[in-house]
């Protein structure tokens, strides 16, 4: 199996992306070939062809041929490739990078790239055609000194954006206009934003769902009745979920110690957070790091 986990130390890439808020690259079997970049900065498309798992917030999403992602930065997610080969194209921008004086809506609110958004699109061959033609354009434009490159850039992105929703019913992108979709819609993303964990010297602001509850401006039962009615679980076990899959991730990839992995999650102490660990998975924090 290749995990197309991307090198974080690549520097020659992320500095280039913290220059220019933009990236444009091809992918292939060469693993080591496959950049990182910050999922909070950074936003991602990328067309893949391959069988593959994709881990996307708390799914885990099998493909099997080409497909388009839209990778968010507040959303985490890994791509594992199950296949013996892989290939295809990617990029990635920064939210100012892509912003003209013109586009008013944020890319979070974008259908693709939101909170319970369509992340992923099988293709057909021609449509892999016409979207890989897309990449090709960019990586060969990317290298030219025209004046007005980012320009072409930004309308690259944004035809490849539209053709991607026109791949849908249009009915799929409609906001919820319902009060507790609203409002739940809200609570998913306000938890997602709390996430990822960059600095152990700045705990968790919003651990309970009074704190959700206060920030949404709305009473904690409303938003509890809300969050369960839509999603079929209780808000503290959207909480609950998050904080753990952060947790996880802390303990594998960084060299945090267990205590600063606790405070940043909101733990005062090494102790409580150690118990809370082990009664919702079934073993301490150390057994991630054995």
């Amino acid at each position: 199996m290749n995990n197309q986990t991307e090198n974080i130390n690549n520097c020659d890439f992320t500095s280039d992306l913290q220059l220019k808020g933009f990236k444009v690259y091809q992918i292939n079997g060469d693993q080591s070939k496959i950049p990182v970049y910050s999922r909070r900065d950074f936003y991602k498309i990328c067309i893949n062809t391959s069988k593959s798992i994709i881990q996307y917030a708390d799914r885990g999403i099998e493909t099997d041929g080409t497909i388009l992602f839209f990778g968010n930065p507040i959303i985490p997610y890994s791509w594992e490739t199950i296949s013996g080969e892989y290939e295809g194209y990617a990029c990635v921008f920064t939210e100012e990078f892509l912003k003209s004086k013109e586009r008013s809506e944020a890319l979070h609110e974008s259908p693709l790239f939101k909170i319970g958004g369509t992340p992923i699109f099988s293709l057909t061959a021609d449509q892999k055609g016409f979207i890989d033609s897309l990449f090709q354009k960019m990586i060969q434009e990317y290298e030219t000194d025209y004046a007005f490159k980012d320009d072409l850039m930004r309308n690259y992105i944004n035809l490849i954006l539209h053709e991607s929703m026109k791949m849908q019913p249009s009915e799929n992108f409609f906001k919820p206009k319902n009060a507790s979709s609203r409002i739940t819609s809200l609570f998913l993303e306000l938890l997602e934003r709390q996430f990822p964990i960059e600095t152990k010297d700045q705990p968790l602001l919003l651990k309970t769902p009074q704190d959700y509850a206060q920030s949404l401006a709305v009473h904690v039962n409303h938003l509890n009745r809300s969050v369960k009615e839509v999603t079929g679980k209780p808000t503290t076990s959207h909480i609950t979920e998050r904080v753990i899959n952060e947790a996880k991730a802390l303990l594998q990839h960084t060299d945090w110690s267990i205590s600063d992995i606790g405070y940043s999650l909101g733990f005062e102490y090494p102790s409580y957070f150690n118990n809370y660990f082990k009664r919702l998975t079934g073993t301490v924090p150390k057994s991630l790091r054995m």
